[in-house]
């Protein structure tokens, strides 16, 4: 198993996919090893792959993100560890797709939620809700992805390893002018100790050397210590955890009062319904949070029907 494991990581690295996804495919890959040596499935590969997954929709009771999830994992473990492609799979029973409404904050209730948040944690969440991120990508921003001139935000190498632009509030240009100062005196600490640079993205630290030591490439919000890169085992200054500002909305929704199921994709989706909501186009708002398709954005015209499509219940009459 153990070898397996080693030559999926391996091609993973090459194809340059996401730590996240690299954890999430030798999970999968692991369950799936160890589901076979203790049941004992025979067959050939496609019939162990039904098995599986199968057992995931059957016993586990598994949702169809999950279920779909680990079949892609397999799919590649397949395809580039034993160079053979995964047939029509016959029968395999699909767990049931269900459709969630997204969770939409009012605009009262979004800023009722980030005043009662403090210091960068309430920085963080109000780029989510104003500029439209994930969690993921916000954590993600270095300080040369911020344009103060033209009020946007460069994210870089975002779902489905694509680039786009996004507004920057107006509102809190001070308080990212001044988070940057605070970034740069942290810097400054590093160097004296001997840190000071951040890893790349692709290949940059071949193409530029000295660039990760530079100020513009750290971290928007670095996390508070310095940490080893789970992937190559540099030391390095590596941003804060989403975890610490899922934590911090969630004490900040109890403080606020808001009765509602809040994250921080919570504030994404709300970005886009008050856009849609105050009339700007739904192509501008897809390309704004990185759709592939306008059908994904579609999902966010329902909270603009009112419910029941726009029907006034006889009881307001």
């Amino acid at each position: 198993m153990k070898t397996y494991l080693e030559k999926l990581k391996k091609e993973i690295r090459l194809k340059r996919y996401s730590y996240r996804t690299e954890q999430a495919y030798l999970g999968w890959v692991k369950r799936y090893l160890v589901f076979l040596h203790r049941n004992k499935i025979s067959g050939n590969y496609e019939d162990k792959i039904v098995a599986f997954l199968n057992h995931l929709t059957e016993q586990r009771n598994v949702a169809a993100s999950t279920q779909n999830q680990a079949l892609c994992s397999l799919i590649f473990f397949y395809e580039h560890i034993f160079n053979k492609n995964i047939g029509s799979l016959s029968n395999l029973s699909y767990a049931s797709k269900k459709t969630n409404l997204p969770v939409v904050l009012s605009e009262t209730e979004a800023q009722n939620i980030i005043n009662h948040l403090t210091g960068v944690k309430k920085l963080i969440v109000s780029i989510l809700y104003g500029s439209g991120l994930r969690i993921s990508e916000c954590l993600r921003l270095r300080i040369l992805d911020l344009d103060f001139d033209y009020l946007q935000i460069e994210i870089r190498n975002s779902k489905g390893n694509k680039d786009r632009v996004s507004i920057l509030p107006e509102s809190i240009v001070g308080e990212l002018k001044n988070q940057i100062n605070k970034v740069a005196l942290l810097h400054q600490k590093d160097i004296s100790r001997g840190f000071g640079n951040v890893l790349l993205p692709n290949a940059l630290a071949v193409k530029y050397p000295a660039a990760s030591g530079e100020l513009k490439w750290q971290y928007l919000f670095p996390s508070r210590k310095i940490g080893k890169d789970p992937r190559t085992g540099f030391r390095h200054r590596y941003h804060q955890s989403a975890q610490a500002v899922n934590r911090a909305i969630k004490q900040a929704v109890r403080q606020s009062g808001v009765q509602k199921k809040v994250s921080a994709h919570t504030f994404r989706h709300s970005f886009a319904t008050h856009l849609l909501k105050n009339g700007y186009d739904i192509r501008t708002v897809q390309e704004l949070l990185g759709h592939k398709s306008v059908k994904t954005t579609m999902v966010y015209t329902h909270v603009l029907n009112r419910g029941g499509k726009g029907v006034k219940s006889p009881l307001d009459n």
